[in-house]
């Protein structure tokens, strides 16, 4: 029995169990395997969009004429890449100007790390569709809100639309696209 403790306590046993705890650990950290079962919804109703439920008020005689509301610009659907991914994207502008890309129904798995990105890729199916959002032009519109629901996506004042032709949810972890949709502009 002394043999065996004298083995089991030696430098060379002690240094495997702290590399495995710490491997173990950086494992847990990276990976985050434990969001796979975590949901997260996220309902926001599209800016610039009254939801009201009074009735109208009467208008004046003379009014303005109404501001011009939110209209889409180009719309897709998602397609899955590396995790099961639905729902739609929208190009929005708003009544001020301003751009929002808008994620509708989305349903796709949680992640370490998701981004919403505008791209100039083209959306390619499969696995050939995994790594290419990141080969050329891309905004990132910042963290994803949640892995399911409708949210909005503000883009920077300054972006040229002309050039951006996709939009993916992207793990910037490790470099690939959950999912993604090829606009449409109407």
């Amino acid at each position: 029995m002394g043999r065996v403790r004298k083995v089991l306590t030696g430098p060379l046993v002690i240094a495997v169990l702290v590399v495995a705890v710490g491997g173990a650990g950086f494992g847990l950290y990276w990976f985050q395997p434990w969001k796979l079962w975590q949901d997260q919804t996220v309902q926001e109703a599209l800016p610039g969009v009254a939801e009201s439920s009074a009735p109208p008020a009467a208008a004046p005689a003379e009014s303005p004429s109404p501001a011009i509301g939110p209209r889409t610009l180009a719309s897709g659907e998602l397609i899955s890449h590396e995790h099961a991914t639905s729902g739609t994207v929208k190009l929005v502008r708003l009544a001020d100007g301003s751009h929002v890309v808008r994620l509708e129904n989305l349903n796709t798995s949680n992640g370490p790390d998701l981004r919403v990105w505008l791209t100039d890729a083209p959306v390619k199916q499969g696995k050939a569709g995994w790594h290419v959002f990141d080969d050329g032009e891309y905004v990132s519109l910042g963290k994803l809100k949640g892995n399911k629901g409708s949210q909005n996506y503000v883009l920077p004042g300054d972006t040229d639309l002309s050039g951006f032709s996709s939009v993916s949810i992207w793990c910037d972890r490790f470099d690939v696209s959950f999912g993604a949709a090829e606009l449409a502009r109407t």
